[in-house]
């Protein structure tokens, strides 16, 4: 079977940081409140850098990880749904950044199972023969640009960070992915973009498309849909990659998953009959990254010891509009 190695992977997290208590202080919560429905505890905070140089930092530390050039790189994905500029895209910018001269660039919006997508894309182009050595799969957000600050229900779930990886082919191993989504449930997790406003129109024409009315750009969700969408497809993801292979969860190693929230990994594990510690967790340290949160995990399992050479591991997200993924490959 054709597979991916992990060659390095390498994170970046703003130097500042959001407690719970300082949460306290701008909105009517507490750390308690926060903890105990969330399991998180503090988040890392851009404080004027852009998303595009959290990237840059993470798929720079990949790459010296990795011990390979950064010219050696053939394709750089980028996930982000936060990115700086409507265009240039940000892997245009983070192949400028560390020197991947002549890579292709693209950029993927699957919101927070966007690192699963953009693992998943990387593998297939690696297989093909088309001259690839080295992929780049990078995910950069910073939340906090479209974060309502004065909404506690949810500004105290969002963080901001970046996490890299460098992947090669790898024959004979292990590799197995289950993608999909729902647009029926886009209304339940979104956040505005820009519209047209021209001498040339006035407004005449309206189209409903069933979406939230809301005057800003700021995420909204609504948590009740998004708990139970989220409850049912992290295990039927998981356990449907497993299927793929002939395994079963109790195969895997380690599972990293979306860290959006504590209760949800908990209800997951207990729908796969799994015990909680074969699920890695730092939601604690870093709150729901979006796209981010998965790398980020990933790097400090790798980091910590708690994924080894040799692992069967499982990569699991889900995210707005609404997408949902899974992908199963030996460390």
């Amino acid at each position: 079977m054709i597979g991916v190695k992990i060659l390095g992977a390498g994170k970046c997290a703003p130097e500042n940081i959001a407690t719970n208590e300082d949460f306290a202080k701008i909105v009517d919560t507490n750390d308690e409140w926060i903890t105990t429905r969330t399991g998180i505890k503090k988040r890392h905070i851009a404080n004027g850098e852009p998303t595009w140089f959290l990237g840059a930092r993470a798929a720079k530390a990949a790459v010296e990880n990795a011990g390979i050039k950064p010219d050696e790189i053939g394709l750089i994905i980028a996930t982000t749904i936060t990115g700086d500029y409507s265009t240039p895209s940000v892997s245009c910018i983070i192949q400028r950044e560390i020197g991947a001269k002549g890579s292709m660039a693209i950029d993927v919006n699957c919101a927070c199972s966007g690192f699963v997508y953009g693992f998943d894309m990387a593998k297939r182009y690696l297989q093909t023969d088309c001259g690839l050595k080295y992929a780049l799969v990078v995910s950069s957000e910073e939340l906090s640009k479209i974060t309502d600050y004065t909404d506690r229900s949810t500004c105290v779930l969002f963080g901001d960070g970046a996490a890299a990886v460098v992947l090669e082919r790898c024959d004979d191993t292990i590799y197995a992915a289950y993608l999909g989504a729902d647009g029926t449930g886009a209304q339940y997790l979104l956040a505005k973009s820009y519209e047209s406003h021209t001498p040339f129109s006035n407004g005449g024409v309206k189209i409903e498309d069933d979406m939230p009315k809301r005057e800003n750009h700021c995420l909204y969700q609504d948590g009740k849909e998004v708990y139970k969408f989220a409850t049912k497809t992290l295990p039927l993801a998981c356990q449907k990659t497993c299927e793929i292979l002939g395994m079963t969860p109790g195969d895997l190693n380690c599972i990293v998953p979306h860290q959006a929230n504590k209760r949800i990994i908990e209800t997951a594990a207990k729908n796969l009959s799994l015990p909680i510690d074969r699920f890695f967790l730092n939601l604690e340290e870093y709150g729901n990254t979006s796209s981010a949160s998965i790398p980020i995990a990933l790097c400090d399992a790798i980091d910590t010891g708690a994924i080894k050479r040799g692992d069967k591991v499982c990569l699991v997200g889900f995210g707005a509009g609404l997408t949902y993924g899974s992908v199963i490959f030996e460390y």
